[in-house]
């Protein structure tokens, strides 16, 4: 769920925003409702199928428009087609609508999209929607699929649907309760009456026609401000830039703060104990008739008025021509809103092209992709009189008081660094603030009188191309070119053999597999539906997404993990072993990844379920696991501070969310390098939920079976009461070889230097944590103060006394500064184990406990 959930029962019954309240279809609550069961099948028979002349088209189920004496705008509930009108979503859309309450007006009142529930899916023709009791509000393809669905939370039982005249489409009880919201799950749009809270997100959709969210862009809510962000390894935000933003004077230190779309403006407020009143953040066109906010592709917040027609009204982030980190594209040069490809003052080398090269305004890419395995070839491409799309203060990522040498010293020294922007200070050269973003979006030309400070950007480069991939060779590196004839004619013979006892291994394999399907042709799917929004694949289709298997990414937790194709969207399989993760672990963890959403968790796009066959599917993380990039020894590949104290942040995120703003606690049970993957931009998520446990929020803990990984484990384990807890002791864990670059268990050092969090304590104890430091190399020298700091946030998490670790909100604050770390920290980080065959008695939970205690092999 969210970190606060709006106001279920008060939102249903939430005056009307521009209509009088009349009913023409009586429901419970006042609303346009169906009750269950119901059913509706994607045809042009729907009583409100109407095509529009720019070719989209929709095909209304529930149509807000009570009344016979209103005509206008109002907010519909059903199917939505964009040209070319051949794929369907099940949306929320505003239609004009006439006195008779039908759509009407298909020359200019086309179809406005403010909520869609399967926008990376859309259905075709005799597609269904459900609605039960039992499941909710179920959406399947023609072929039967699950594509998408909605049920009531903890299991509540569903009465009927509903969209309220604010656009709300809701899910509700015996009790005219709502127990489903979509205004909980907003997409790309506002509309008035809506909020937007901590924890919920807004993604524009990849193009008008592709409802698709483009991760590359997401506002949210922070603090009770907008934030509009691009990227994610970090998010750079543009909005608020350093001349827009607004901060309050004083705000409350508990509780959630969200943004409010009511009465024509952007209000924030709080939702906590303290009496704050909500404050303006900016002021819209006036609200004389129907107005959305929409979240595009471009970067733009719009505000969209019905005048006959709609119009923009108001470019809410007002950032400017050149303000927007895609007005380009990734590195193009943005000069009073006209795009090119950066080039080298004098020079007639080419370094970077455009993406198309009819359309420039999408950006640019290397003409050589830059390769961590060749740093040695990297160089900086200088831009003289160049910023950034905002130049303002991102966080770690920005230096300041360093002269511009030292700034591109270190992008170079960097792999994650993309380039080098360094802005001077009072036109001092010798010393300013540097920025080492790791994804490049769109550069400006800087404005001095605009800026009123000089710049200069450097874009890093590879000069030579990679090196082709290798032929086969013989012993001595060198290609065999011929081959013998004699060689050639035996080598044939031996080939005609091996095929024929493929070919008989494949029969044998082939009747045989026919046969257990045979004797198991009545057996039931076991599973049956799943809950959750989450598409259900085929094996056949998984096979074909994955080209047979053959792309091999690596082991994980229960499987092997293999890269996919679904369309235009690059995913990653887990095909599970059978004898390794059991029913109860797979419903685990499609249940509980498939029914929660965040930036720091993994999405979970779908699974499988055929008989003995159990996969997952999952998006894409290009940088694999963190495993391969924390540890100094990889040279080739090496993180920066800011890089690391990123992921940390990011990791405290995903945690948090799980451990205290979904509805049910969920504890995690596996954290290590392992299951948290990186994206392009080095952004972190955690992964692999199948060890997960959900506690209720009335309960303290829960009792279950040790599970987890040697190494990581908290020592409560021993007594088999867990709370979440144990995700913070392992958290504790994964911040010190984080910091340290090394491994928790590290067999190749001396014996007494194996555990590492052995060494924390006693370095701790006897005031010694700087030796730690000297072990990291000479970046990390730099930046003593913040690793003293990280490892006392560290030491907090790892006290073995649970209810002395803090709960993973405050590291958050702590890490971004708003808090500091406790001080009354006890040096004790180690428990003793009960002795075990095989164990000495005096061995690390977080150590060294056998394997046999896990609840599954790994």
């Amino acid at each position: 769920m969210i970190a606060m959930a709006i106001p279920r029962l008060v939102l249903l019954l939430l005056p009307p925003l521009l209509m009088p309240a009349m009913q023409a279809q009586p429901g419970p609550l006042g609303y346009p409702t169906a009750t269950v069961p119901s059913s509706w099948a994607n045809s042009p028979s729907l009583e409100h199928a109407v095509n529009f002349t720019d070719g989209s088209g929709v095909r209304a189920l529930l149509l807000s428009n009570l009344f016979e004496v209103y005509q206008g705008p109002s907010f519909a509930a059903g199917f939505y087609c964009a040209p070319p009108c051949d794929a369907f979503l099940f949306a929320v859309y505003i239609v004009n609508a006439n006195s008779g309450g039908g759509v009407t007006l298909p020359l200019i009142g086309m179809a406005q999209v403010v909520w869609a529930a399967n926008r990376g899916r859309p259905v075709g023709e005799g597609a269904t929607l459900s609605l039960t009791t039992a499941a909710g509000l179920v959406l399947r393809d023609a072929d039967g699929s699950l594509v998408w669905s909605a049920a009531g939370s903890s299991g509540e039982a569903v009465a009927g649907l509903t969209i309220t005249r604010s656009g709300n489409l809701v899910l509700f009880d015996g009790n005219n309760a709502s127990v489903w919201q979509s205004f909980d799950h907003p997409t790309d749009c506002l509309v008035p009456g809506q909020i937007l809270a901590e924890g919920m997100v807004l993604t524009p959709n990849i193009s008008a026609t592709n409802f698709t969210a483009n991760d590359q862009l997401h506002i949210t809510v922070q603090d009770g401000d907008l934030y509009a962000y691009a990227g994610s390894g970090p998010p750079q935000f543009y909005y608020p830039d350093s001349v827009t933003a607004s901060f309050p004077d004083t705000k409350p230190t508990n509780g959630s703060s969200y943004i409010a779309f009511i009465n024509g403006s952007l209000a924030s407020s709080f939702n906590s104990s303290s009496t704050v009143s909500p404050r303006v953040l900016i002021d819209l066109a006036p609200l004389r008739s129907l107005q959305y906010m929409r979240f595009e592709t471009d970067g733009h917040l719009r505000l969209y008025e019905w005048q006959n027609g709609w119009a923009v009204a108001q470019d809410v982030l007002g950032a400017g021509d050149c303000g927007y980190p895609t007005v380009c594209g990734q590195y193009g040069l943005c000069n009073n809103g006209q795009c090119s490809c950066p080039s080298q003052d004098n020079s007639n080398l080419a370094y970077f092209r455009p993406v198309d090269n009819r359309r420039i305004n999408l950006g640019c890419m290397p003409v050589t992709p830059i390769s961590c395995a060749s740093m040695q070839d990297h160089q900086l491409l200088a831009l003289s009189n160049v910023s950034y799309f905002n130049y303002v203060d991102s966080g770690a990522a920005l230096l300041r008081m360093i002269d511009e040498e030292s700034c591109k010293k270190a992008c170079l020294r960097n792999c994650t660094c993309k380039a080098a922007f360094f802005q001077y200070f009072d036109n001092d050269t010798s010393r300013g603030s540097c920025y080492l973003p790791t994804q490049v979006f769109s550069l400006q030309v800087n404005q001095l009188e605009v800026t009123h400070y000089s710049s200069s950007a450097y874009l890093k480069v590879q000069i030579t191309q990679p090196p082709p991939s290798p032929s086969p060779s013989n012993s001595n590196g060198m290609v065999n070119r011929s081959t013998p004839t004699g060689k050639r004619r035996t080598g044939a013979i031996a080939s005609f053999a091996a095929a024929g006892v493929s070919l008989l291994a494949a029969i044998i394999t082939t009747l045989v597999v026919c046969w257990k399907r045979y004797q198991h042709r009545d057996d039931d799917d076991e599973f049956g539906e799943l809950p959750g929004m989450t598409t259900r694949f085929t094996f056949e289709q998984l096979k074909l997404a994955t080209k047979q298997f053959s792309k091999f990414l690596g082991k994980g937790g229960f499987g092997s993990v293999f890269e996919g194709q679904i369309g235009e969207q690059k995913v990653a399989v887990k095909q599970l072993d059978q004898a390794g993760q059991g029913k109860k672990e797979f419903l685990a963890e499609v249940e509980t990844i498939g029914n929660i959403h965040h930036i720091n968790l993994v999405r979970l796009i779908g699974f499988c379920a055929e008989k003995s066959q159990r996969l997952l599917v999952y998006e894409y993380m290009s940088k694999g696991s963190l495993d391969n990039w924390i540890y100094f020894q990889d040279a080739n590949r090496p993180l920066d501070w800011h890089t690391r104290c990123r992921v940390i942040t990011n990791i405290a995120k995903g945690l948090a969310y799980l451990h205290e703003e979904c509805r049910q606690r969920i504890a995690h049970l596996d954290i290590k390098p392992q299951n948290i993957l990186l994206d392009d931009n080095f952004s972190a998520k955690l992964s692999d939920f199948g060890l997960s446990k959900m506690i209720d929020r009335d309960k303290s803990q829960v009792v279950t079976r040790m599970r987890g990984t040697r190494g990581y484990l908290a020592p409560e384990w021993l007594t088999s009461q867990i709370t979440e807890k144990v995700d913070i002791y392992s958290f504790g864990v994964v911040v010190m070889e984080i910091i340290s670059g090394r491994k928790n268990l590290d067999y190749s050092q001396p014996q007494e230097n194996v555990h590492l969090i052995s060494i924390l304590q006693e370095k701790a104890r006897n005031d010694q944590l700087e030796d730690l430091i000297a072990m990291n190399g000479d970046e990390m020298q730099i930046h003593k103060e913040e690793l003293i700091q990280m490892m006392k946030l560290a030491m907090w998490c790892l006290q073995i006394d649970y209810n002395k670790r803090p709960r993973m909100s405050v590291v958050v604050k702590v890490l971004e500064g708003t808090m500091n770390v406790e001080t009354n920290i006890e040096f004790n980080f180690v428990a003793i184990a009960p002795s075990n065959p095989g164990n000495d008695g005096n061995l690390s939970s977080s150590a060294l406990l056998l394997a046999s205690h896990l609840s599954g092999p790994r």
